[in-house]
């Protein structure tokens, strides 16, 4: 365990990101003194950080850093500037560099965004791609690589969203909590679907009422793009899936939606029949997702599926006439190396799809992998800048652009998430969800609805991610919605 002790709370949640960072494999305990009693064991050192009226202290191990703050009374700056000191303090002492440097919240590309839209063309002195580099580099710390990427992806982000409805319109996402099985590394709502077979239909009752609430409350706005995800949406048998379908499309106008995803997602759930349903209804977009193409690695995780069977999905999809289909990779799986990561690359390039998401394995709490690594170690677990360069090189031999990015807690390496696309198949909703400036109407259990207010003030409502608990309580969420939409 490695221990972090304050003299008063403030900036846990940072302090414990960038601590983590440079110790993925400790456990790391934020305390203020005096409430609790943690010692850092083994070699890890001992962290105390004192925050006085206008300079901020760590103690690492019985040698002081200080950092006078340039204005105490701004909490950002403060902040900023404890984050600065902390890095650089933990990377003299373990020689290491972090791709993202302080940067420890989801959205890189939000600060170069920001830049871009504060300085575009026409205003006063725009800043250029060089004066957002120094920024990130001076003030987060950034890799000069990982800088550009987000400035280049921000760029691209705003030509894509060009034509949104921000103000008048919205998207739509739909949870189907189910699965084949549940997978090592995941944190998801997701439910065997072999348990909840006979309960399907009650749930896609109580999807129907959040459906018919949506259409009502919404029905003066644009909607730009529907999402189903999950889970995995093609656990449900055929007739399922077109009840679903006929009711989304029966109640919204699609006249303007720009795109129109399933995930497909397993190859275990993936069939013609289904196919031919997504199609039928107009579906745009469909995710088949192998995660990686190393059979030895699927059967560690949990997809009983075969890599065989990735292909033949693949190719079922193409002959039903999806010309917009994305794959999901995920690079840091358990004893995954440089060699297993290049023969999944050389498998999807022969397959060639029109997206790619890469992943960087995100160790979560609530995951079966975090009980793995405690019996296998953390060690077995490799993401590196090879293999994240292997990635986009395939991304790269395949005519795609990176154009969406985001982090998470816990991510193997500190790297990062990038989609990929070819021209013209660039996942719109990925986007919006990322960048928070459209209202999310999110349908099902565990799913988060997020409405935007013209202030720029973000709302939230949560459905609770139990099933029955959804199909039982659905008529106090419909409630809970009202109340956001009334701001």
């Amino acid at each position: 365990m490695l221990a972090v002790r304050l003299n008063k709370p403030q900036f846990e949640y940072d302090i414990h990101s960038i601590v983590k960072a440079f110790y993925p494999a400790e456990t790391v305990k934020v305390f203020e003194e005096g409430t609790k009693d943690f010692e850092s064991d083994g070699d890890n050192p001992s962290i105390a950080i004192w925050f006085e009226e206008r300079a901020i202290r760590v103690n690492l191990s019985g040698t002081e850093h200080e950092a006078v703050l340039s204005r105490p009374e701004e909490r950002p700056i403060v902040k900023n500037e404890l984050k600065q000191l902390l890095y650089r303090v933990l990377s003299a002492h373990t020689g290491k560099e972090l791709p993202w440097g302080t940067l420890t919240g989801i959205r890189p590309t939000k600060i170069a965004m920001q830049f871009l839209e504060e300085n575009a063309p026409g205003t006063q002195n725009p800043m250029t791609d060089a004066d957002i580099l120094s920024y990130m580099q001076e003030t987060y710390y950034c890799s000069e690589e990982k800088a550009l990427l987000a400035i280049d992806i921000a760029k691209r982000e705003k030509r894509i969203l060009a034509d949104i409805h921000y103000e008048k319109g919205y998207s739509l996402y739909i949870g189907i909590p189910f699965c084949p099985t549940t997978c090592l590394y995941c944190s998801f709502t997701s439910f065997p679907i072999f348990f909840w077979k006979d309960r399907v239909g009650e749930y896609l009752t109580a999807l129907e009422k959040e459906i018919d609430f949506v259409r009502e409350a919404c029905q003066d706005k644009i909607l730009d793009s529907v999402y189903i995800g999950g889970g995995t949406p093609t656990t449900l048998e055929p007739e399922e899936l077109r009840r679903l379908l006929s009711k989304v499309r029966a109640s919204f106008d699609f006249s303007q939606v720009k795109e129109f995803t399933v995930e497909a997602g397993r190859a275990d759930s993936i069939t013609r029949d289904k196919l031919r349903v997504l199609k039928e209804f107009g579906v745009t977009r469909i995710s088949v997702n192998p995660q990686t193409m190393n059979q030895e690695t699927l059967n560690i995780i949990g997809r009983r599926h075969t890599v065989e069977q990735v292909e033949e999905a693949f190719r079922l999809a193409r002959e039903e006439g999806f010309t917009n289909i994305n794959m999901d990779l995920i690079l840091g799986l358990p004893g995954e190396t440089k060699e297993h990561v290049e023969r999944t690359m050389e498998a999807v390039t022969r397959l060639c799809p029109d997206s790619l998401t890469v992943h960087s394995l995100a160790i979560k709490r609530a995951s079966r992998l975090s009980l793995w690594i405690e019996e296998n170690g953390i060690e077995t677990l490799h993401n590196t800048d090879e293999t994240m360069e292997i990635a986009a090189e395939g991304a790269a031999r395949m005519n795609m652009k990176p154009y969406y990015l985001y982090r998470q807690k816990n991510m193997s390496g500190n790297f990062e998430n990038v989609g990929y696309a070819t021209e013209g198949n660039y996942g719109i909703y990925n986007i919006l969800i990322m960048e928070e400036k459209q209202t999310i109407m999110a349908l099902g259990a565990g799913t988060i609805s997020k409405a935007v207010y013209p202030d720029g003030r973000i709302e939230r409502c949560d459905n609770v991610k139990d099933v029955a608990l959804y199909i039982e309580k659905i008529d106090e969420m419909i409630d809970r919605k009202r109340k956001l939409l009334g701001g």
